[in-house]
């Protein structure tokens, strides 16, 4: 395995690991700002906002500057910021808010970095590896949540906990950095625009992104909630729809690259929103837990190698370069993420989450049919 490989697989981990870590203190963070749930869900909205605002101008600045400096620039940044959080003064929530604004800037700009470096790992290799890499966030953050438990298990404060991440984080960048493929900085005219509108192309994968991303959210914001109050399952097995949705993305994203070289990159689209939609459907027509855990496992499967896939194809348009095609998916895939499961939960006040989640099977064969009509190019993509 080449070096830039490793580096970039590494950056990945990190970002899930780092995430992963701060997320398992949240409860410790609502107290610390005496914070109700209200009010946690709009400072993690704002960090959402952030990285909608910086993920279109970051194609912009890896044209510029090349997407190795923009990578170790965000990665430092990010590694900076996070042990902030407990430094805050408690009476000062605005200034929480801003925070994590901030550091939602900084992983936006990561997201699409990172992948603009694995894009260019994947060329210099000639053949998709992009999901393996999505893999290793998906470790990272099954570890990271591990690592946050021993921390609050320890009764390790905030910022000790935090500064021993973050410090190690820093140091792997700072290693990683010297591995990552350097892509000079493309000339332009002073008067190109820092933000462009996707192209006809673009909007197509983009909506694939965004019909995946929403899925995910959706899954991983209603999972439990659908067990508790629709299947009726104890509280206790209720999580384990969660668990398996997770379990089954890593999988797949772990053997995804060997699946993509097998059928290729429109038909495993096709075969993936197949089974996320038959998955779905199995979850709401069959009330029975074990069946719907199951079927919350087909739905991860399904959707696990989606958005790796559509970061792999928008960065290798021909016409764009890679960080402008990753920050136009990456922005619309992302909005889906944010304002899914906000949309899923007012239908289902509406009427109910049974049937706000068949918006979602439609959203899967939305991505079947965008699928279906894409060309498919010599190169099997």
């Amino acid at each position: 395995m080449s070096p830039s490989r490793i580096a970039v697989k590494i950056l990945f981990f990190l970002n899930g690991f780092i995430y992963a870590n701060w997320v398992s203190r949240l409860p410790r963070i609502q107290d610390l700002f005496s914070l109700d749930n209200g009010t946690l869900g709009l400072v993690l909205l704002s960090m959402s906002l952030g990285a909608v605002c910086a993920m279109p101008f970051t194609g912009w600045l890896i044209i510029r500057n090349g997407s190795k400096r923009i990578t170790i620039a965000a990665s430092f940044l990010y590694c900076v910021f996070v042990p902030i959080i407990p430094w805050l003064p408690p009476s000062s929530p605005w200034m929480l808010f801003t925070l994590y604004f901030i550091i939602g800037i900084t992983t936006g700009m990561l997201d699409v970095a990172m992948n603009a470096q694995a894009v260019l790992v994947e060329q210099a290799l000639g053949k998709p590896i992009m999901t393996s890499f999505h893999a290793l966030f998906s470790i990272g953050m099954m570890l990271g949540a591990a690592c946050g438990s021993l921390f609050a298990e320890l009764q390790t404060g905030l910022f000790a906990h935090f500064m021993i991440i973050t410090g190690a984080g820093m140091m792997t960048v700072m290693v990683s950095s010297y591995y990552l493929i350097h892509d000079k900085p493309i000339q332009k005219d002073h008067d190109a625009p820092a933000f462009r509108l996707p192209n006809a192309a673009m909007v197509s994968i983009g909506v694939i992104a965004f019909c995946c991303m929403l899925g995910e959210g959706s899954m991983a914001d209603w999972s439990t909630n659908y067990m508790e109050n629709v299947v009726k399952a104890d509280k206790a097995l209720a999580p384990m729809a969660l668990s398996a949705f997770a379990l089954a993305m890593t999988i797949g994203r772990i053997f995804g690259d060997r699946m993509r070289i097998l059928f290729g990159d429109r038909k495993l689209i096709i075969i993936c929103s197949v089974i996320a939609a038959v998955g779905l459907s199995t979850v709401l027509i069959v009330i029975e837990p074990v069946v719907v855990i199951g079927g919350f496992f087909l739905v991860g499967l399904g959707l696990s190698v989606v958005v790796p896939i559509a970061y792999s194809l928008a960065g290798s348009t021909k016409d764009l370069p890679p960080g402008v095609g990753l920050a136009m998916v990456t922005t619309v895939g992302y909005t889906g993420f944010l304002f899914g499961p906000p949309i899923i939960g007012m239908i289902a006040d509406w009427s109910s989450l049974r049937v706000s989640l068949w918006l979602v099977v439609g959203l899967f064969l939305v991505m079947l049919l965008l699928a279906a009509g894409r060309k498919q190019d010599p190169a099997g993509k």
